[in-house]
């Protein structure tokens, strides 16, 4: 199952707030062996946050999407997803009883507004909220969690222990990569081909560095028996081409 994640928000595309959901998110799912296969950034407009959700609920795909279901004029996400669902939005009783016991001793109360917040797409499962228990939703393997990372983060985790816990796989991606000079990145393609052709299951990467010294990081990602391989390639294969490099963050080679 690859996993995907939205983030949503006017103020991420303005530059007024900077993302770190991406960048958490990749971390969770790699702490569980598991990766982040696509990110979508979308701003606040209700027919593209749709038709991305339409898009999305048709694939068989574990997505993350974070920012816009509270209850202001500028959270569409949960509308959005009840009309690419082909849903009614509901008042969830499990999002309710969160709501209500959130602001019992409240002095303004459980207003309307506030219960808005629980209606989610009807068929939705509630995403319990240590923070605050205002809840987000599951809607089939869309998981709608709020903009706030201090919210958002331990949903995220949650969902991924609770639902996906039968696809984690600890140390079951590896990686390894070396430090290569004095070469351009078109000159070392045969050779990535060559491995990328030779070793299944890993993936061939290049990182072309200017600053602060002119280098290209040359790697391997996968499975860890095959990365061990494959770098070994990799390292004779640079050696053979005439071209200096080192471990990375290594010794000389």
């Amino acid at each position: 199952m690859n996993f995907g994640a939205i983030i949503i928000g006017d103020e991420i595309l303005s530059g007024k707030r900077q993302d770190k959901h991406m960048a958490k998110t990749i971390e969770f799912l790699g702490a569980r062996g598991l990766r982040l296969a696509w990110c979508h950034y979308l701003g606040d407009d209700p027919e593209l946050i749709t038709a991305t959700l339409e898009r999305t609920l048709r694939a068989e795909e574990a997505v993350f999407s974070f920012g816009g279901i509270g209850a202001t004029p500028d959270d569409h996400t949960r509308e959005c997803a009840a009309r690419a669902a082909g849903v009614m939005l509901r008042l969830h009783p499990d999002a309710e009883r969160e709501i209500r016991a959130r602001f019992a001793d409240n002095s303004q109360g459980v207003t309307p507004q506030r219960l808005a917040m629980g209606e989610f797409p009807a068929g939705s499962e509630i995403i319990p909220n240590p923070h605050n228990r205002i809840p987000g939703f599951t809607l089939r393997d869309h998981h709608f969690v709020p903009g706030f990372p201090q919210m958002a983060w331990p949903m995220v985790e949650w969902v991924l222990d609770n639902r996906y816990a039968h696809l984690h796989a600890p140390g079951s991606v590896g990686e390894s990569s070396i430090i290569v000079r004095e070469a351009g990145e078109s000159q070392l393609i045969e050779l990535m081909n060559q491995c990328q052709s030779r070793y299944r299951g890993i993936k061939v990467f290049s990182l072309p560095r200017l600053e602060p010294d002119r280098h290209i990081e040359l790697g391997v990602r996968g499975e860890p028996a095959a990365v061990a391989s494959a770098i070994v390639a990799l390292k004779e294969g640079v050696t053979s081409l005439g071209f200096p490099w080192t471990e990375h963050g290594g010794a000389d080679g």
